[in-house]
């Protein structure tokens, strides 16, 4: 694989999104994550690499990695490398073409312009033209996926998507802080009312019926009103185990982002 080389700070469903399109459009991807990180859908996100040594989303393997001579050998077997490195410590080694923040922690944790020749923000808390060269909106609505050249993406909600009439009953929380043990697992049906999870022995409790679709890893230690689960009340197996419409649209955003600065408008 010879393409571009792309930076991706965070390995969650969406960053996996991103990094998944990317991947089968040619590009060398590196996933940049966290030694801890708090993924809900494990399933669909490449930073399960981080515990597992390797994962799979929809036909491509995402593995581990520690250094620098790691990260070619996985982009020569046609793998995504996933490297634990917050700080970045690999730009001093390998100087990406681009670099994409999808950390998704609604601020900037330290992502700048001079970084890499084209530089994207995904969601709030960056600002086109100072921060990063764009941005791209991740809340949903009207404007999901569109590119921002001045200015912030829409602030975040704090609603989680309306799905069968349900937002905020979708959602799992940590009832205290703790180490969490869980009772199911992704792709489970549960009803309104079952115990999902223990955390410091106090139950995590379903608010509707549906199918598990994330769910933090067991043993994690979590923080009380931490989001550590989510059930879909359609119920579809299969979308525990695919990347959402969402992440696909974000995905779509950052590539149009890295095309029209080098195509329209040539890289930096």
């Amino acid at each position: 694989m010879t393409g571009d080389i792309v930076f991706i700070r965070g390995g969650g469903d969406i960053a996996t999104g991103i990094a998944h399109k990317l991947y089968r459009c040619g590009f060398r991807v590196l996933v940049l994550e966290i030694e801890w990180p708090t993924v809900v859908r494990r399933k669909v996100s490449f930073a399960q690499a981080i515990f597992d040594g390797e994962t799979v989303v929809e036909g491509v393997k995402a593995v581990k990695v520690t250094n620098e001579e790691e990260i070619f050998m996985s982009w020569n077997k046609g793998c995504v490398p996933v490297l634990i490195d917050s700080q970045l410590n690999i730009l001093e080694k390998i100087k990406p073409d681009i670099l994409v923040d999808s950390i998704l922690a609604k601020r900037n944790l330290g992502t700048n312009k001079t970084m890499a020749p084209i530089t994207i923000g995904v969601g709030p808390g960056f600002k086109a033209g100072e921060d990063v060269h764009v941005v791209v909106e991740t809340n949903r609505g009207h404007n999901l996926g569109k590119l921002i050249f001045d200015g912030s993406a829409e602030p975040d909600t704090k609603i989680p998507q309306e799905v069968m009439g349900y937002t905020s009953e979708r959602v799992l929380r940590a009832p205290c802080d703790g180490i969490i043990e869980n009772i199911f697992d992704i792709g489970d049906h549960v009803s309104k009312g079952q115990i999902v999870a223990y955390v410091n022995g106090e139950p995590v409790k379903a608010l509707i019926d549906g199918i598990i679709r994330g769910l933090i890893m067991n043993n994690t230690l979590v923080n009380k009103g931490l989001k550590i689960g989510d059930i879909d009340p359609r119920a579809v197996v299969e979308y525990c185990f695919t990347i959402s419409d969402k992440a696909r649209a974000v995905g779509g955003g950052v590539l149009e982002a890295i095309l029209y600065f080098k195509t329209i408008r040539g890289s930096f």
